[in-house]
């Protein structure tokens, strides 16, 4: 699925992204595009979260040669409100989930508040989180029946010019990806490691962060097919106890394809440590190869 990370701080930095390795044909383009709606509440008694993001996610993907893939990609994560607050209370009405605080406070909001830090961030909605530009390249080790094994690399820059957000970072990954592909049957894997300059967003940031992530695709036939994927992220906080701990992310999608393209519907949440990871998210995608 075309989906990136939707923790607060996962999202707005460079993250692995959960890849086949399977080759195209040699030649071919394709071009993805996403957007995705977000609610974060996160309330410990270190810090208070609780706003919007969107996510405009655009990318182009070259299969250079037999081997050789290469993408470039853009993100841009914006505070807006969308609305779910009301949505994802009453989800949890429905199904007897506690509310974990968000019934006695307004809707809609937009705040940061870290305690600890002294940092404190309201009413900014309206405000770019993330203006990011991805350049991404993979190599293929091995193919042969349903197996492909490759390994890639990621050059990440971020620019937010203004606002509360405003930053610059230059930060680098690695992965090595492993795909087992049959007509019914469809497996993906990724281990990942990202490095970046040990700066600030909002909190202080580790140096390096690991990740692995698992999926699964079930093709009813060639048209329609359900996924499930298994999203996991290491910490990056330095000084935060639960910003500091995994953030595991659950996805489930509908993918419809219509040769050369295809739709994407798709769920993102979290599981685990709730208190350092997106509330719930709702990402469309369209994908197109030429």
């Amino acid at each position: 699925m075309f989906v990136y990370a939707q923790s607060p701080i996962h999202s707005n930095v460079l993250s692995t992204q959960l890849r086949s390795a399977e080759p195209n044909r040699a030649g071919t383009f394709e071009f993805k595009s996403s957007y995705t709606q977000a609610s974060i509440w996160a309330h410990t008694s270190d810090y208070a979260l609780d706003y919007y993001q969107n996510q405009t996610h655009l990318a182009l993907q070259w299969q250079a040669s037999s081997v050789w893939k290469t993408e470039l990609e853009y993100r841009k994560v914006t505070a807006v409100d969308n609305g779910l607050d009301s949505f994802v209370m009453g989800f949890h009405d429905l199904f007897g989930i506690g509310q974990n605080g968000r019934d006695q406070v307004d809707n809609d909001q937009f705040t940061m508040d870290f305690h600890n830090a002294g940092i404190s961030i309201s009413d900014f909605e309206g405000d770019d989180l993330t203006n990011a530009v991805t350049w991404y390249n993979e190599l293929l080790l091995y193919s042969q029946g349903p197996s492909s094994l490759s390994v890639g690399g990621s050059l990440f820059y971020n620019k937010v010019k203004d606002g509360e957000f405003a930053r610059s970072s230059f930060e680098q990954g690695v992965q090595a990806n492993y795909s087992f592909m049959t007509p019914q049957h469809r497996v993906f894997s990724t281990l990942g490691l990202v490095h970046r300059n040990g700066d600030k967003y909002v909190t202080e940031l580790e140096n390096f962060s690991f990740s692995w992530a698992v999926g699964y695709e079930y093709m009813f036939n060639l048209r329609h097919s359900v996924v499930l994927e298994s999203l996991n992220y290491h910490g990056w906080a330095t000084n935060d106890p639960d910003f500091s701990e995994p953030s595991n992310e659950v996805v489930l999608g509908y993918r419809y394809r219509l040769q050369p393209v295809m739709i994407e519907a798709l769920m993102t949440e979290n599981i685990r440590n709730m208190d350092n990871s997106t509330d719930i998210a709702f990402t469309l995608s369209f994908r197109i190869q030429i």
